[in-house]
């Protein structure tokens, strides 16, 4: 298969992708591992308004494979969350970069996003040469 990897998105070793909008970070799940995962059953996200540490999940993604955590790369306050993705997980399946989006995160303080994998840096760890 042959994954996307846009060049405004920047990456967590987890497999998290943050692209930067008005200050604010909105936060999905790279293709690869969306892949990786297989059929997406169930997705359950944290609350609009919830504060997280950094590193702290903010939401499982369960398929018929595996149940897994999402972690937020940044600390901040989750200001939106993507309800089409709880009420059809296939969508994160589908399109996990365009609709498939899961929260928006106001960061708690100015965040680096350079402190992240770079698109290409992503590919050339997941994507065998």
């Amino acid at each position: 298969m042959s994954y996307q990897f846009p060049d405004n998105l920047n990456y967590a070793d987890t497999h998290e992708y943050v692209l930067e909008e008005n200050g604010f970070l909105k936060i999905g799940v790279s293709e690869f591992a969306i892949d990786q995962l297989g059929d997406i059953v169930f997705v359950e996200l944290a609350d609009q308004g919830s504060t997280l540490d950094k590193g702290k999940t903010f939401g499982t993604i369960e398929s018929v494979k595996a149940v897994e955590e999402v972690y937020l790369p940044f600390s901040g306050e989750i200001v939106s969350v993507n309800n089409s993705v709880v009420d059809n997980p296939e969508l994160l399946q589908n399109d996990p970069i365009g609709e498939g989006w899961l929260v928006i995160l106001k960061p708690a303080s100015k965040v680096s996003i350079s402190d992240l994998m770079t698109s290409e840096e992503y590919k050339s760890k997941v994507v065998p040469n």
